[in-house]
């Protein structure tokens, strides 16, 4: 059988992306915190888009979440836009999170009591709204405080009023703003984002390591920037079995 010979600078570059690979491994093993992103990653689905649906305009928010997550546009216009299309009331909100609760991924709940047992810190750091956040963040065992995500604002009526462009989580980079504040407030290390979008991406730095994840949809600009990418959380349990 002939095998094509690859030529030098293909065999180190591969070479070299699976040294970086190996690294991100050693440093999720060693992490003193984990932040993970919760849309399409801790849960199923995307919650502003399960909001829309539940408000009726579906179809026109689902576009405007694949291009903010693809990165095509900043977070923040993205965000402002489909909100404003959404105006959702506070009443249909607390419905939505009733009739419709967040849908946990598989192997993530396995994967955060794991990293609890071991005394790693669990952080949820979100671009989706804390009203649904903190109750996946319930189902977790993972503390409020811990939860780093957007506020809706609403009027004393319940109308929508917009949202709180003050958090960090509101604009593009703001990942990264949050995981800077919790290594110098805390005094981490070693910090490992895990989540499927662009705004998980460009996280790291200041995060020490970035795992990309494509259990529940696969971002392609993600998955090629990714020094390790993967599709299940057991991957990341096998990898914790190893310490």
């Amino acid at each position: 059988m002939y095998l094509a010979k690859l030529p030098t600078s293909t065999v180190a570059t591969c070479s070299f992306r699976l040294d970086l690979k190996t690294s991100t491994k050693e440093i999720f093993r060693r992490a003193d915190a984990v932040c993970f992103d919760v849309d399409s990653t801790v849960i199923r689905e995307e919650g502003i888009d399960e909001l829309a649906k539940f408000c009726g305009v579906g179809d026109a928010v689902t576009e405007m979440t694949r291009k903010a997550m693809g990165g095509s546009v900043t977070f923040k216009t993205a965000l402002t836009e489909r909100l404003s299309i959404i105006r959702c009331s506070r009443e249909q909100v607390n419905k939505l999170i009733t009739d419709h609760p967040p849908q946990l991924t598989a192997g993530i709940k396995e994967l955060v009591d794991t990293l609890h047992q071991r005394n790693v810190k669990v952080f949820l750091v979100s671009g989706g709204f804390r009203c649904i956040v903190e109750h996946v963040s319930t189902q977790l065992n993972i503390p409020l405080h811990h939860v780093y995500a957007n506020r809706l604002k609403f009027y004393f009526n319940g109308e929508f009023a917009g949202f709180d462009e003050t958090q960090p989580t509101s604009e593009s980079n703001g990942k990264g703003k949050v995981i800077s504040m919790l290594k110098e407030k805390h005094g981490f290390k070693n910090v490992v984002m895990i989540g499927d979008g662009a705004t998980d991406l460009e996280a790291c730095p200041p995060a020490n390591a970035f795992i990309g994840f494509g259990g529940n949809v696969v971002r392609q600009q993600v998955k090629e920037r990714s020094l390790w990418y993967v599709t299940s959380f057991r991957e990341l349990l096998k990898e914790l079995e190893k310490i």
